[in-house]
């Protein structure tokens, strides 16, 4: 692989209700480029190409065409060439991998990448049912009050059936998520209150949403925004220079996986009958990202952002990452390995539960926190030495899976 290295971002507060201080999805996209461009010390007519990740912009705002935003952000940025991309939530690290194909390929030497989602302007009944868009629609799912946390209650099932499950190990990967995002001043969820009765099968405390999965099992309907700017070895060494920063000082993207399975859940899981893996095109795309960072496995990371949508997604990656054997990520719980002082940290950032899911927003969020970490720019919730960092982003019920290695 080309180097491709990751110039720096920004990202907003999750917290923040644009559509209730009168704002507009433009206004969010808007702010956070500008705000991105300062951050990383660069001007607007550096960028060269931009990218856009994002699922259902036209279905809560009705607004489609988000590329041709870029030219309202800044005059120096009309008439740049611009796309946008859509893979449900993983549809900011497909924004990520075609700006990494426009640096490889030698067509653009800095490209942005923003993802995007404006989703608590609609009631959370609308919103669930916008973001059911990503099943196949009239083929799945048709008994659901909410889609999402009955499709992933059958990933719990799955597992349940497959290896055993106890809900106080999915309970656990909430509490530490809340905790971690207690750290984190973009966290939606930082100022929360709960006690232990939050994490228990406490109908009251902790109601049933659907199935397996109950109200802390969830992530957030958030709003926000995210933006990194990549940029080929020879500009990076340019902006080094200009900065005064060693090129070994800059993040680069080491690895990348990539795989699309069927649409279908219960297709996916009759298909992984033959396989040691629930969910087999996940671990291709993590051990592809292993692969092509020349990493022998977890051993070799310092820290992982996966995604947690539901408590038993980021479950099913302790697995798939390799920090178990595929059905004992109970263990690594257990012993506390993935906790933010243990040996692998997983979601130091609070995740999608504690951080907030601002879907087309997500995948490239997480590129930026795994380039705080490995830049020492994580403040509060940074992990102590960290130097390559995994991440995990999934579209769909596991259709969509991307995964990237960040290191210096």
């Amino acid at each position: 692989m080309q180097k491709t290295y990751i110039l720096g971002g920004y990202q907003t507060d999750f917290s923040v209700n644009w559509a209730r201080q009168e704002k507009t999805l433009f206004d969010l996209f808007s702010f956070a480029v500008l705000q991105a461009l300062e951050e990383a010390n660069l001007d607007p007519k550096d960028v060269q190409v931009g990218h856009v990740g994002n699922f259902v912009a036209e279905l809560f705002t009705g607004q489609g065409m988000l590329g041709g935003f870029f030219g309202h952000v800044h005059p120096d940025m009309a008439g740049m060439p611009a796309s946008r991309h859509e893979g449900a939530c993983a549809s900011g690290s497909l924004a990520l991998l075609a700006a990494m194909a426009d640096i490889e390929s030698g067509r653009y030497d800095v490209a942005c990448v923003a993802g995007v989602e404006f989703m608590r302007n609609v009631p959370g009944q609308k919103a669930a049912d916008n973001l059911g868009a990503a099943i196949w629609v009239g083929e799945e799912a048709g008994d659901a009050t909410y889609i999402w946390p009955a499709m992933f209650s059958n990933l719990a099932e799955e597992y349940d059936q497959r290896y055993g499950l106890k809900y106080p190990h999915l309970a656990e990967i909430a509490k530490k998520n809340f905790a971690n995002a207690r750290r984190n001043p973009n966290a939606q969820a930082r100022n929360w209150a709960f006690n232990d009765d939050s994490f228990s099968d406490n109908d009251e405390a902790n109601p049933v949403v659907e199935g397996w999965m109950r109200r802390q099992d969830c992530s957030q309907v958030s709003d926000g925004a995210a933006v990194v700017f990549l940029a080929s070895e020879a500009y990076a060494k340019q902006y080094a220079a200009r900065r005064g920063i060693p090129l070994e000082n800059l993040a680069h993207i080491k690895g990348w996986g990539h795989s699309t399975a069927p649409m279908l859940m219960s297709r996916k899981l009759a298909d992984s009958k033959g396989s040691e893996y629930a969910l087999p095109w996940t671990r291709k795309a993590i051990t592809d990202a292993y692969a092509r960072a020349g990493l022998s496995g977890p051993d070799d990371l310092d820290a992982i952002e996966t995604h947690d949508c539901f408590t038993i997604t980021e479950y099913m990656a302790i697995d798939h990452f390799g920090l178990t054997d595929p059905g004992c990520a109970w263990q690594a719980i257990e012993e506390g390995r993935i906790a933010f002082d243990g040996s692998l940290p997983v979601n130091p950032s609070g995740g999608l539960i504690g951080l907030g899911h601002p879907v087309g927003a997500t995948g490239v969020r997480m590129m930026l926190d795994a380039t705080k970490q490995v830049t020492d720019c994580a403040g509060e919730y940074q992990v102590a030495g960290a130097r390559t960092v995994g991440t995990y982003n999934v579209g769909g019920s596991g259709t969509t899976n991307c995964a990237f290695i960040v290191g210096v």
